[in-house]
This record gives structure tokens, sequence and C-alpha cells, in this order.
């Protein structure tokens, strides 16, 4: 089970003109953001990252919106372990269950969990929440990932394993993000 403690999100290069060409993209937003916004409710800390800004551009408004106050980490490599920058957040963060979710599930996000899982972290995709261009690369790209040990989540699935229980004020938050 995943704490809430040990755990961490890393968002990968949702952006510009490369994020509208994702396969079912409206439901990749949707889980994103409720994603991203259980994780700031829950106060888990998220790394977001970005490729090459300058060419693929910005993250897309609608999620850069819910990490407002935080910064992109620009990389250029495709798995983000190929960031020193990303490589010392993670460090400094000091949690060992790194929850991945982005695009593109069978290049940067397969690359980054790949490497998370041989640098001895944690690993869980979250599946609802990550897309490729076509339905089977992002297919290959979870089975793969799967193969090498990472774990496979849905975004509620993952919420409520962080919660616990319910009667919170928390849970009652979370609850209304997935009606």
């Amino acid at each position: 089970m995943l704490q809430t403690a040990d755990s961490i999100v890393v968002l990968i290069d949702v952006q510009g003109k490369l994020a509208e060409l994702m396969y079912d993209k409206q439901q990749l937003y949707r889980q994103l953001l409720i994603l991203l916004r259980g994780a700031r409710i829950l106060k888990i800390p998220i790394l977001w990252l970005e490729q090459y800004p300058q060419g693929l551009g910005p993250t897309v408004p609608e999620i850069a919106a819910v990490l407002g106050d935080l910064e992109p980490i620009d990389k250029t490599s495709f798995s983000a372990c190929g960031s020193p920058r990303f490589q010392q957040a993670l460090l400094d963060s000091g949690r060992k269950s790194v929850v991945v979710a982005g695009i593109e599930s069978h290049v940067c996000v397969y690359q980054t969990a790949r490497d998370l899982l041989t640098e001895g972290y944690r690993v869980e995709v979250v599946a609802d929440a990550v897309s490729s261009r076509s339905v089977d690369n992002r297919h290959a790209g979870l089975q793969r990932m799967a193969h090498l040990g990472a774990g496979m989540m849905s975004t509620e699935m993952l919420l409520f394993e962080w919660l616990r229980e319910s009667g919170s004020a928390e849970f009652k938050e979370i609850s209304r993000l997935v009606r």
C-alpha cells in the first residue's frame, strides 16, 4: 500500500502541440486534473517536467493552472532521470514511492519509470493518466513498465489507497473530485 508520507507524483511532459495529439486526450486531461488536485489536497509533492519547452511549448493551460505555485523542470533527455535538477529534487524529497503520469507512455514515461526502478524506487504508473499518440504505443509502454516491475493503478484507485478511510475532510474533497 502506498503511504502519503512516502509518495511523490512525477508529471511528465503534458505540453502544447504534443498533448493535443494524444489518444483520448480529453479523458487523459480529466484524469490528470483529478490526480493533481487529489495530490494537492493530500499534500503530496509534485515534480513537474517539461520536455524541451522551447520546441514543444508549455504545459497545457488547464494542467498548469493546478500546478500554479510550482515550477516546471526543463529537460532534454527522454527520461526525467537524465535531468540533474530532477534527480536532486527527487533526492531532496526523501520519498521512495514515485507515482508517474503524463506522456508519452512508450517514450518519456516508460524511460523515466525504467530508470527509477533501476535506481531502487517503487514506481506506480497511473494508467488512466498516461497516453501516447496511438493506443498501440500507449499499451506497449504500459506493458513494458509492468514487465519491468512498475505497479499499475487508476487515478481513483490511487487516491483512495492514499486516503485509507472515509470521514475526513480530505475524503469529502476527493469524493467530489471523482464524481
